[in-house]
């Protein structure tokens, strides 16, 4: 029996999802909270409970926490003596730490030359503002962040002092600060979907609200979506330096074509099923056991 444990949050959907599929495919079922795993470096052992993960077969990490921070990429440390102890990750605790950091993933994208919202990030407040003149309307981004919590708009309609209040708000939970130009979108944006990097299909976010995002934390919903060729190998590259085990791209198109927001280090089930109407949990685990019965 192979033993695969499941790096993510318990009670939550999509964590529960995939330890289902991986149990009935093996019988083991373990969900691993990293909130209550232990390291120890002189036994090499990598406690959770009374298990040595060190000891399991493989692991797959469908959230490393409930948000993102530079916690986040602490918790992937410890999963690297794992790795090295044996285990076989899905996706690599290395490949992910270049996605948590949305700065780390834009300057990858950026180098492999995937169009993107045109990027200003800063620690200067007067750059800050000179930029936000200059894109008319900019998002604020921090860096580690899930479903647009913490983003903010700032417009350069504001006065100066407004605008310099918002900026320094901001910039006190943000200090190194990620601005994009706003971009008008066209009432969605798409998740492809990608499984070791071969394309399942994609899925819509489609918003329900004059909201300027569109993310089903903010009310939108999922849509079936099929995308011309061009957009899906745009997709395909954006997601291949990464080497994820499963991912989704966040694509938007423009008038100016279509641009890039983000490769996620961690990937939509629940957009995969209602929107496509794929059990990107099943396919995952397949792909998972295939991997560790292989080596």
């Amino acid at each position: 029996m192979l033993k695969i444990g499941i790096i993510g949050i318990p009670g939550k959907w999509s964590t529960e999802t995939l330890a289902d599929a991986i149990e009935s495919r093996t019988g083991y079922r373990r969900i691993i909270d990293m909130a209550e795993v232990e390291l120890d470096l002189a036994g090499k052992r990598l406690l959770h409970g009374d298990t040595d993960l060190c000891s399991l077969d493989g692991l797959i990490i469908k959230k490393i926490s409930a948000s993102y921070s530079p916690n986040t990429l602490d918790r992937l440390e410890l999963l690297r003596v794992a790795e090295h102890a044996g285990v076989r990750i899905f996706s690599r605790p290395l490949n992910i730490l270049r996605l948590v950091d949305r700065l780390s993933c834009t300057v990858t994208l950026r180098n492999a030359d995937i169009p993107m919202p045109e990027t200003r990030v800063t620690e200067n407040a007067a750059a800050a503002m000179s930029t936000v003149r200059k894109f008319g309307s900019a998002v604020f981004k921090p860096l580690y962040s899930t479903k647009a919590r913490g983003m903010c708009v700032i417009d350069a309609a504001l006065s100066d002092s407004d605008m310099q209040t918002q900026i320094q708000a901001f910039q006190a939970e943000n200090p190194m600060m990620y601005i994009q130009k706003k971009v008008a979108l066209p009432g969605r944006d798409l998740g492809m979907v990608f499984l070791a990097g071969k394309y399942l299909g994609t899925y819509a976010r489609v918003s329900q609200s004059d909201t300027w995002n569109t993310t089903i934390h903010s009310g939108g919903r999922y849509e079936n979506h099929l995308p011309p060729d061009d957009i899906i190998e745009l997709a395909r590259r954006a997601q291949a330096p990464f080497e994820m085990d499963f991912t989704t791209v966040d694509v938007a198109e423009t008038d100016a074509g279509p641009i890039v927001f983000e490769v996620s280090a961690f990937g939509g089930f629940r957009g995969a099923k209602e929107g496509i109407g794929i059990d990107a949990a099943g396919l995952y685990s397949e792909h998972v056991i295939r991997e560790i019965s292989a080596k």
